[in-house]
């Protein structure tokens, strides 16, 4: 393959996953209140971490590198519980926590084979769909104008979130393939233009952003463990790596190679080593992107060489903060629009992935009622556990409905489907 095709393919990868890998950075800069300097750099490191990430894996080493032309991006799995950690305990928990979880997947990478086995896709299935469902309401908010905007669900707000939404319907529905896959993303530059004629775009952030930089470690904040934060971003990142077990997979059928459990632990390993460096620059944890599967099996291009251009050129663009300040500028109600059909994306996922395993028995019927409704029900009310003993942050992980929702369907999976049963 010619450098200008590899090159040219390179680029259709980097956007199918842009819109995913800079909404993470944004949402959680817009709840825990960033500055818009803090933004630019939040969205710029991501960038970069992205690059890094995918390169670890792409590359197979001895003991990292899955070898698979794979794009990984920040996960939508760890969105809500950085927020709530945030929230609670302040930036310093989050990275030391995400720091600690990847120390944890570096260790176990060997032997996490042996625990895929408690996350089988009814349990992994009702996680993903707590996460989607919690979600939604940031989404909502921001398609209002954000959270305490001074016209907040004013008629312009709504206004411009819907024709945002339609935008991308649109795209979606009269179209294929690699333009189909970058619908989202291309929803948010046309809502972004269309804001700008109306007097909603403000550009103080690229004016005043510069045009290189260098990346920090603890930029933002210095780690600080605590262990509730850290149990909460490990059972994350176990979800992730069921997530891209299957995507591994996925890709190993395309490419005609087959996967043995050293290349699935040097996977894993990437992915835990990628959380630690994220999380000393301040990022955030990495999972792959099946958005650019289905973008493989589109072009039929699977060329490791490919990717690594991708992961090269998001390494570069990390460097450049006045383009990632470009995206910090988006306003509230366009980039509503777009997390409302991300996150629904995300529940649709999490349905696809429980539908045949509700039709299988009623036993899984019965974890994924179980789980979901106390999952959401604790992230609508985690005043529910205030009660709870505070030692070893007790009270925190029963307060927090992605982990809720997790331990209750990983321990009636064990009751309903492993105790007893034959092997």
């Amino acid at each position: 393959m010619n450098g200008f095709k590899a090159t040219t393919l390179g680029i259709q990868h980097l956007l199918a996953m842009y819109a995913g890998a800079i909404l993470v950075p944004l949402i959680i800069g817009a709840e825990l209140n960033f500055t818009p300097a803090q933004m630019t750099y939040l969205v710029a490191i991501d960038i970069m971490m992205c690059g890094i990430a995918t390169l670890l894996q792409v590359w197979k080493g001895k003991y990292i590198g899955v070898g698979l032309p794979v794009v990984l991006g920040c996960t939508f799995t760890a969105v809500t519980p950085i927020i709530a950690i945030g929230s609670s305990s302040g930036l310093g928990a989050i990275y030391g926590a995400i720091i600690a979880s990847g120390v944890i997947i570096v260790l176990i990478s060997g032997v996490f084979g042996l625990l895929v086995r408690f996350f089988p896709p009814v349990v992994t299935g009702s996680v993903v769909t707590i996460i989607g469902i919690s979600l939604i309401p940031v989404a909502i908010n921001n398609m209002g104008g954000g959270q305490g905007a001074a016209d907040f669900a004013s008629s312009s707000n709504v206004g411009l979130a819907f024709i945002t939404l339609l935008i991308i319907i649109l795209i979606y529905r009269f179209s294929g393939g690699f333009i189909r896959a970058i619908a989202i993303l291309l929803g948010l530059v046309i809502g972004t233009v269309i804001a700008i004629f109306i007097g909603k775009v403000d550009f103080t952030p690229v004016i005043e952003a510069s045009w290189l930089h260098v990346a920090m470690p603890f930029y933002l904040a210095t780690p600080t463990f605590e262990i509730s934060a850290i149990i909460t971003m490990t059972l994350v990142a176990m979800v992730s790596l069921v997530e891209s077990t299957g995507v591994y997979y996925a890709l190993s059928d395309i490419c005609d190679k087959r996967l043995t459990s050293k290349d699935l632990a040097k996977g894993y390993r990437s992915e835990g080593l990628a959380s630690i460096i994220g999380g000393i620059f301040n990022a955030f944890p990495y999972t792959t992107f099946s958005q650019n599967v289905g973008l493989i099996q589109v072009s039929g291009v699977r060329d490791r060489k490919v990717i690594f251009i991708t992961g090269g050129m998001l390494v570069a663009l990390g460097f450049l903060p006045k383009l990632a300040a470009l995206t910090t500028i988006i306003p509230y109600p366009v980039l509503g629009a777009a997390m409302l059909a991300m996150f629904g994306m995300v529940i649709t996922q999490g349905i696809k992935m429980l539908a045949p395993e509700i039709a299988k028995s009623m036993e899984n019927a019965m974890i994924v009622a179980i789980s979901v409704g106390l999952g959401i029900g604790v992230s609508v009310v985690p005043e529910l556990f205030v009660a709870l003993p505070s030692k070893f942050g007790l009270n925190d992980l029963a307060s927090n409905g992605i982990v809720c929702g997790a331990v209750t369907a990983i321990v009636l999976n064990i009751v309903f489907n492993m105790i007893g049963r034959k092997k």
